[in-house]
């Protein structure tokens, strides 16, 4: 079981480009330990900035830095990250068309006990609404890797959301399918077509495993890029499939369900089912307990898929 959590791997890529990029410069507010910046805070110091808890300046700083020439990473929970700092991101960075990169660390329900104050349930409709605002939820250590690298050719602002804890691998080292804004075919099929993006991708490929085990074929999408989102690839996967599924760690309104429906609507009208967090507080628990609670599992999203198939 993969014990490197993706800020881990984060930290790791910008470690090794910061390194030779002397424009990269990260900064946190009072989160050094939960992102996993101690060891570049430690070896980069004048490529670090920590503003404390200070999430409205942490933003307006990053942009400012960004404005001068760097390359700046804001690293902040993605639950304050995403609400408190708002009108700075929107403002300050996307309208503003700012090289800033914003890291959401322990993203959803990853923080589990601190319940609702320190979920992020909404992140992924409320930077979606953002115009300029890119939104990306990687699915392993692997493919946080390479968005990382690709984030750091470009100057466009961006909103990474990862979780708090390691991940099962969805893939391997030496073989992780990568393009830029384009979704990833995890595995084919004429039953279904499971459309996921970041925690909910390793589930969602497990239940497609099960089902293959009873007969039953689906398509799984990695849809990392949210926003801008892969259309043709969704399309491709409806046309192909009986009843499409979404799987999110957010809200049942204005995320990755939303989009999906929206797009399968205008393009090849079929029956969407979106598997989300409750419109509600969500049970206290880990994040494990909260989506096995949920449905938000394997067994739970191969349930749903057979279910709709009947």
């Amino acid at each position: 079981m993969n014990k490197i959590p993706n800020r881990q791997a984060i930290c790791e890529v910008l470690m090794e480009k910061a390194a030779k990029d002397k424009d990269i410069v990260v900064l946190c507010s009072d989160s050094r330990g939960s992102a996993s910046l101690v060891p570049y805070a430690q070896e980069f110091p004048e490529q670090f900035v920590e503003v404390g808890i200070a999430e409205q300046n942490l933003v307006s700083i990053a942009a400012g830095l960004a404005k001068c020439g760097k390359k700046a990473f804001a690293v902040s929970p993605a639950c304050f990250l995403s609400t408190r700092s708002y009108e700075q991101t929107k403002v300050d960075c996307a309208y503003s068309d700012t090289n800033v990169t914003l890291v959401g660390i322990s993203g959803g329900v990853s923080y589990g006990a601190l319940g609702m104050s320190h979920h992020s349930a909404q992140d992924i409709a409320a930077m979606s609404a953002i115009p300029n605002m890119r939104v990306y939820l990687p699915s392993d250590r692997f493919q946080t890797k390479h968005l990382i690298d690709s984030l750091l050719l470009d100057e466009k602002t961006a909103y990474i959301r990862v979780g708090r804890n390691p991940v099962e691998d969805v893939y391997e080292e030496e073989n992780c399918p990568f393009e830029m804004n384009k979704a990833t075919l995890l595995t084919e099929g004429s039953d279904a077509a499971i459309v996921a993006c970041g925690e909910m991708v390793r589930p969602a490929l497990d239940a497609a495993m099960l089902l293959k085990e009873q007969g039953i074929y689906v398509s799984v999408l990695d849809m990392y890029c949210v926003k801008p989102i892969d259309r043709e690839a969704i399309i491709r996967a409806a046309k192909n499939a009986k009843v499409i599924i979404s799987v999110e760690e957010h809200s049942p309104f204005g995320g990755l369900g939303s989009m999906v429906s929206q797009i399968v609507s205008e393009e090849c009208p079929k029956k969407v089912i979106n598997l989300a967090l409750p419109d509600a507080p969500v049970i206290t628990g880990t994040s494990k307990e909260v989506f096995d609670y949920y449905g938000l599992n394997a067994q739970g999203i191969a349930k749903t898929v057979k279910e709709n198939l009947s």
